[in-house]
């Protein structure tokens, strides 16, 4: 299943917005701020979607009964344009334990084409758990599912995965529904963009995350 969050009007359109646009996305404060306000709103939908069990609470005045998620979560991100995106998650799921992935292109002569390049993987464990692996953009989609194998690979098996991307294009949806179409994954993105360029970044998209967030790496 794959949600699109702009497909409803909400204030998420105007992170995205910002996000987008070339002038705003000067102030690299700003952009990692909205990159971490739409891992937010992103973190509440999903929510939603976890099992819920009633728990009590002392208040001052009396008990009072709370509906609870009662399942672990781990956060997974794809390093370095993440970091932000992660931050988003974690601000609201608190107590969940946290992934991180090396992972870079690496472009072949022509400099069109490339292979993805896998350097670490760190996670805890993720047997029985809502694993949240999260990448701001979806482009080819070749690095997400390489990526959520390995992580099952050392993680062990999630009872479910939720797949964020603030955009996304048509065909990395498409490649991936196709790739993980056996698998309990669900697939959410802000913003479903029609095109890739030559080399392969999403149309129109917003550019390369990690540079605006961060700065241009050589």
């Amino acid at each position: 299943m794959v949600h699109i969050i702009n497909k409803e009007d909400s204030v998420c359109n105007h992170f995205l917005a910002e996000l987008r646009d070339k002038e705003i996305q000067k102030d690299p404060l700003r952009f990692r701020r909205n990159l971490e306000r739409v891992g937010e709103v992103m973190a509440y939908e999903i929510s939603k979607t976890f099992h819920y069990a009633t728990r009590q609470v002392q208040t001052p005045i009396n008990v009072a009964d709370v509906r609870l998620a009662d399942e672990g979560v781990v956060v997974a991100s794809v390093l370095r344009a993440g970091l932000p995106f992660h931050q988003g998650f974690l601000n609201y799921f608190d107590r969940s334990g946290s992934a991180f992935i090396s992972a870079r292109r690496k472009y072949k002569e022509n400099h069109i084409d490339f292979e993805i390049r896998f350097d670490s993987i760190y996670t805890p464990s993720l047997e029985g758990k809502q694993l949240l692996l999260v990448d701001p953009m979806l482009a080819t989609g070749a690095s997400i599912v390489v990526a959520y194998h390995e992580l099952l690979k050392q993680g062990g098996r999630p009872a479910h995965t939720h797949i964020a991307a603030i955009v996304s294009s048509r065909q990395g949806i498409e490649k991936l529904t196709e790739a993980l179409k056996d698998e309990p994954v669900t697939v959410w993105t802000g913003a479903l963009d029609e095109h890739l360029t030559e080399s392969c970044y999403i149309d129109p998209g917003i550019g390369d995350a990690g540079d605006l967030a961060f700065g241009e790496k050589l």
